[in-house]
């Protein structure tokens, strides 16, 4: 097994935090795990985007020009990445902030708007935990528990308070797409 996903928006969405998060939860079950974050030249609004490959063997390259899978939380991202995810592979995009109608029959898309459930969740900045929920349900490349359980290896020991809405929201998520699934 390797699974290779993009998660790309603008700085401020969480992105390099979603890619982190997926990586360490990686790491809890035993796989080889490549982490490769990049910024735009602003922090926040610039560009961000992180790759995660996960591995039940060594990765071969840490460099992915055309991913297996994407999520795509702003327009801008979409614009970039929705074309180079590999035939066959997945894309979850956040219609929150993209409008953008994906015109590609070869992929598996998944729409959730992110960031309004985020908002109803209580909180619209966990829109990439609940992005991030809905791909590990499609995915399966590493379970809801450990992605869950490493949120306390990553979260900062000051905003350890946020644990409950970004569980909430990865839950969220991965609900969202197992109902489409029923």
């Amino acid at each position: 097994m390797l699974e290779d996903v993009i998660i790309a928006g603008f700085g401020g969405q969480g992105i390099i935090f979603a890619g982190k998060l997926l990586a360490y939860a990686g790491l809890k079950e035993e796989k080889e795990v490549v982490y490769y974050p990049s910024y735009g030249a602003e922090m926040r609004g610039g560009t961000a985007n992180c790759t995660v490959i996960i591995s039940d063997s060594m990765v071969p390259s840490p460099i992915i020009s055309s991913p297996s899978n994407a999520i795509i939380m702003s327009n801008p991202a979409f614009l970039k990445f929705s074309s180079r995810v590999k035939k066959g592979g997945r894309i979850v995009i956040n219609t929150s902030l993209i409008s953008t109608d994906i015109n590609r029959q070869d992929v598996e898309v998944v729409k959730i708007s992110a960031n309004q459930i985020a908002e109803e969740l209580g909180s619209g900045k966990t829109a990439n935990m609940v992005a991030l929920g809905a791909w590990i349900s499609l995915s399966r490349v590493v379970t809801l528990e450990n992605l869950i359980s490493s949120l306390k290896d990553v979260i900062s020991e000051k905003r350890m308070a946020l644990l409950p809405i970004n569980e909430k929201s990865l839950r969220k998520g991965w609900e969202f797409v197992s109902s489409l699934n029923q």
